[in-house]
């Protein structure tokens, strides 16, 4: 918790004296100017605050000004804990600089709020990743246009230019929505250590930008496919294989996956059990026969993980040997085009491709949406249904079993 304490400069004197706001807060200390004076006869050292006497006409003002500050300290410390922030004292002197009309320019700049938000947070590596790139792209449409990113310049005419900007970039749909949420994510930031009152970007005109993601997932017979390969001589792509495996068979993130550890295995091997690191709910995974069978393999013990990235190069190769050829149309939005570009299956399989395709095999083989979606963590059928990827031949064959087509 945070402890704001008032204090004189000079407690002895017996002429006007600063008054001090002190701020404690993890082992950190703000002393903070508050601008105003007093004779020491006049103040209260145990109340902190301005005797209430006629020889100090000023008291009632003088004391609600100190209950203001320290009310912006209180809250805005409280604002940086709720929102996983590390509290500095830097972060705690702005909006009392705010509160009394001392804040430069800098410190009213969107770029420069959002690089020492982005600074101080302990958001995962790739939401910063995200956000700095949605810094970089506020500096080039400031250099490119020369207009201010003053807070209150964030407005409609500010979002229309700015799409207009990231059009010429020729920027997808989705990337664009992307940089938009953080910049709302910014400016809320803004707003709740009151640094701005301005909510043009709350209105219906400052809308995200999406469309549809074209990902593919892989169907039973084809993870069986790849779950058959023989790679006896290849231990570097075994592992992936195993892994990749267990992926479609338990709907894991990759977060949670390089997580999974043999105690994470039920002592009865019937179930996996993971606090997942994105939604930090439990999730409890009857395991498939092919996960058994891996664990088994492995010794009760899941296999080693590598990066993702090296993770996605090799689960091509595994699709090309699995001879996942299919030709897949991914249609989307390029700047002002719309695009189609034909792929090979097996050149789009990366990581998220397992957590995909356990969804959607889930959802064809009737396991009921409300149980998928306690494993996947999807809170609203709609953003579920949204996820899945299921063709109009596969939803014809699914409404065969129905009773209503009896």
């Amino acid at each position: 918790m945070a402890s704001v304490t008032f204090v004189l400069k000079e407690p002895k004197s017996l002429e006007p004296t600063l008054v001090y706001m002190m701020c404690r807060f993890n082992s950190q200390t703000l002393k903070y100017s508050t601008g105003q004076k007093i004779t020491p006869k006049f103040w209260n050292p145990e109340k902190q605050r301005s005797k209430e006497t006629r020889q100090f006409s000023g008291y009632a003002e003088f004391n609600t000004l100190l209950n203001n500050l320290e009310n912006i300290g209180n809250n805005t410390y409280r604002t940086l804990i709720n929102d996983n922030i590390v509290p500095t004292t830097d972060l705690l002197r702005l909006p009392l600089d705010i509160f009394l009309n001392r804040a430069s320019g800098k410190e009213k700049d969107l770029i420069s709020f959002a690089e020492n938000l982005i600074e101080n947070t302990d958001r995962k590596p790739q939401t910063k990743k995200q956000l700095k790139q949605t810094v970089r792209n506020l500096k080039e449409f400031k250099q490119a246009t020369n207009r201010s990113l003053h807070f209150d310049s964030i407005d409609i005419e500010f979002y229309d230019q700015f799409i207009e900007f990231l059009l010429d970039k020729n920027y997808g749909k989705n990337t664009m929505g992307t940089v938009i949420k953080n910049i709302k994510i910014f400016m809320s930031e803004a707003v709740a250590r009151n640094l701005t009152s301005n909510l043009q970007f709350k209105k219906k005109q400052f809308k995200n930008i999406e469309e549809p993601s074209e990902s593919i997932y892989l169907t039973e017979s084809e993870i069986q496919s790849i779950y058959e390969l023989d790679l006896s001589d290849n231990l570097r792509l075994d592992k992936v294989r195993d892994l990749f495996i267990i992926a479609c068979c338990t709907g894991l993130r990759f977060s949670d996956l390089i997580q999974l550890r043999n105690e994470n295995i039920s002592e009865d091997g019937k179930f996996v059990k993971i606090r997942t690191q994105k939604t930090n709910e439990l999730a409890i995974i009857p395991l498939k026969t092919y996960v058994k069978q891996i664990l088994n393999k492995h010794n009760g013990i899941p296999p080693e993980t590598i990066s993702n990235q090296k993770m996605n190069d090799y689960l091509k190769e595994l699709g090309e040997m699995a001879k996942i050829k299919e030709v897949v149309l991914i249609r989307s939005t390029k700047g002002r085009e719309q695009q189609t570009v034909a792929y090979l299956k097996w050149k789009l399989i990366t990581t998220h491709t397992a957590r995909r395709s356990f969804a959607t095999n889930a959802y064809l083989d009737g396991v009921p949406t409300i149980s998928i979606m306690k494993i996947t963590g999807h809170r609203t059928e709609k953003n579920f249904m949204k996820y899945i990827k299921i063709s109009q031949e596969d939803n014809a064959n699914k409404l065969l079993s129905h009773s209503f087509f009896k």
